[in-house]
């Protein structure tokens, strides 16, 4: 029956999905960007123009391409064009330094670089010798160099080089906080599957109006890039994500749906314009845990969360806090306590376990530790060019994920920290993520952060880093005592620094800078 193959079997790639909708809503407004919109029809066009003109400029199959740009259309016409001309995205972030940015371009092999102009600075010092670079002004109009590559370019598509889904799609970089960031192989088949769960946790539709406050750089910006248009929704772009932008675009655009991570909610319902929404806009959370009060916040205002957590290995999210009818009757501080763990597959992807040191099961019974591991159709291919920590990172059949979590009775999970987030103070463990949850239960406090430091008597104590709401006020013996109120002694922060905390560009605490603050001047970080 092997002649027949083709009838019953398309390769699976996201570049489909534009090709479908363009098809099927040619007049429907797919990219909004200032005053600036994009039929299908001509999103279509813009990304048939993209490949084309990079096979013209002697892009080879599976040459990587590089975009260092915010959220404009470029960055989201890169989803489609590049792979669709044959190419491999590499997607970069942007508030990378120069050696960081060149240490990527070198490792991924990138050919071409697109660069925003106001990002162009972090490459001039560059040796990009072999690299064809093109500016990016974001204008849409003549005399932009993007513009001018693509109408180098033709309107219709391209043939596909296509022969197997499981064809390299894009190379994400990790944040390399542990070292130099390990390029994370995408396949075209990972990328549909996972494009199709996000639609389907966050119920998006044809009517969606999909606001970009996640960068498109993260994880493909887990896989929205893709989804979004596999439904025929709009893209909504924003070169910058400020609380104010966000609230003005969904009173004025009419946005339906945005994700980020829990910085990034805390920022929008603590702004001056937050209001009861007229009608709900959802908004998937990950990137960090929540704690129970940015989620019952949230819900105040009308908003839809969605709790959902995976990694860049995992092309973004893997699980998510599916909702349960008989939550609804639970008081609200218990519904978002429920609602801050970290559930289980999606509905597309495999169930995660918690394993102890040997991959045994550990005991469902929410207070055991274990390591978080994954397996399935969302999982990546591995880290480009690097062996050995793909063997290690997918030991034993599992992509084994560092991160601690305990098993509840039902099936969920929940993080309790990363493997070296875990404070060990006088033999106990201490999940900096419990202390955390409960200083932000104080009313005074926006956001915050709790690292291990050292202390002669436990060895490590938690220390809490504390930005506080505008106009509130609040002392460390205050914060200390609020946590005595709530959680064991010996888990309470024996110290609190209040001030603003160092993030990576997509809302995460950078625990590291606290930690290395810390314990400057001492061999090893542990005591």
């Amino acid at each position: 029956m092997s002649e027949f193959r083709h009838v019953y079997r398309t390769e699976l790639s996201p570049v489909s999905f534009l090709t479908r909708s363009a098809y099927v809503f040619p007049d429907k407004i797919a990219v909004v960007h200032g005053s600036r919109r994009y039929t299908y029809r001509q999103l279509e066009e813009r990304v048939n123009r993209l490949a084309s003109a990079l096979r013209a400029a002697g892009l080879g199959k599976h040459d990587r391409v590089a975009f260092l740009c915010p959220n404009i259309p470029p960055m989201l016409e890169a989803h489609f064009g590049v792979p669709a001309a044959g190419g491999v995205l590499v997607a970069i972030n942007t508030r990378l330094n120069t050696d960081e940015v060149g240490y990527i371009l070198e490792h991924s092999g990138a050919r071409f670089l697109f660069v925003d102009a106001e990002l162009e600075s972090l490459v001039k010092p560059l040796p990009l010798s072999g690299v064809r670079v093109v500016r990016v002004d974001d204008t849409g109009n003549g005399g932009d160099p993007y513009e001018d590559f693509l109408a180098g370019g033709s309107p219709t598509p391209v043939e596909s080089w296509l022969e197997d889904e499981e064809e390299m799609l894009a190379i994400n970089y990790t944040s390399g906080t542990t070292g130099r960031p390990k390029g994370v192989m995408y396949s075209h088949r990972g990328a549909w599957i996972n494009a199709l769960g996000e639609l389907i946790e966050s119920q998006m539709s044809f009517d969606t109006r999909y606001l970009w406050t996640l960068p498109m750089f993260h994880c493909n910006g887990w896989c929205f890039t893709w989804g979004v248009t596999a439904v025929g929704g709009t893209h909504i772009c924003l070169r910058r994500v400020e609380p104010g932008r966000v609230w003005d675009m969904i009173d004025k655009e009419g946005v339906t749906h945005y994700n980020g991570a829990p910085t990034v909610h805390i920022g929008v319902v603590n702004d001056p314009q937050a209001h009861k929404l007229a009608r709900p806009v959802t908004v998937c959370v990950a990137g960090a845990p929540p704690s129970p009060t940015l989620l019952g916040r949230l819900k105040e205002l009308g908003f839809r969360p969605v709790h959902v957590y995976g990694l860049t290995e995992t092309y973004g999210p893997h699980t998510v806090c599916a909702w349960h009818e008989e939550w609804n009757a639970l008081p609200p501080d218990e519904q978002s306590r429920l609602a801050a763990r970290q559930g289980q597959g999606y509905a597309l992807f495999d169930l995660v376990r918690v394993v102890d040191g040997s991959m045994n099961d550990v005991p469902r019974d929410a207070e055991t530790l274990g390591e978080v591991i994954m397996r399935g159709n969302n999982a990546a291919m591995g880290y480009f060019q690097q062996r050995e920590a793909t063997a290690e990172a997918f030991r034993g059949g599992w992509f084994h994920s560092g991160d601690i979590a305990v098993w509840h009775p039902d099936g969920y999970v929940e993080l309790r920290d990363r493997k070296k987030d875990i404070i060990i103070s006088g033999g106990e463990n201490i999940s900096t993520i419990e202390v955390e949850q409960c200083v932000a239960r104080h009313p005074a406090v926006l956001e915050c952060a709790v690292v291990a430091v050292p202390d002669e008597r436990w060895g490590e104590r938690p220390k809490a880093f504390v930005t506080l709401k505008p106009g509130q006020t609040a002392t460390a013996p205050e914060i200390i005592e609020f946590c005595r109120e709530h959680i064991a002694h010996f888990k309470c922060p024996a110290a609190v620094e209040f001030g603003d905390l160092p993030k990576t560009s997509t809302g995460k605490v950078q625990k590291f800078v606290l930690r290395e603050k810390e314990w400057k001047g001492r061999e090893k970080r542990i005591n």
